[in-house]
């Protein structure tokens, strides 16, 4: 999957997750928890929810890697190649 592909995963997840502000204004480098209001419930909808889509298992301990669009979707390519 290359940076694109899973840029646009990512905002697709968000988007199905996140009632409200579209991912599409956020910065790719803003921290979209934050910018987007979310809580713990809606955080682990969306990891949930993009790992299903890009078919990967995203762990506990890489969901700290999921923080700014640029960072969840290199996480995502890498994970995904």
């Amino acid at each position: 999957m290359n940076h694109a592909d899973a840029l646009a995963l990512v905002r697709e997840s968000l988007a199905a997750v996140v009632p409200g502000p579209e991912p599409d204004g956020l910065g790719p480098d803003e921290p979209f928890r934050e910018a987007l209001d979310m809580d713990s419930l809606d955080f682990l909808r969306f990891v949930e929810t993009l790992a299903e889509r890009a078919g990967v298992s995203i762990p506990d301990e890489d969901t700290s890697r999921l923080t700014t669009l640029t960072d969840s979707a290199a996480f995502l390519a890498e994970r995904a190649s």
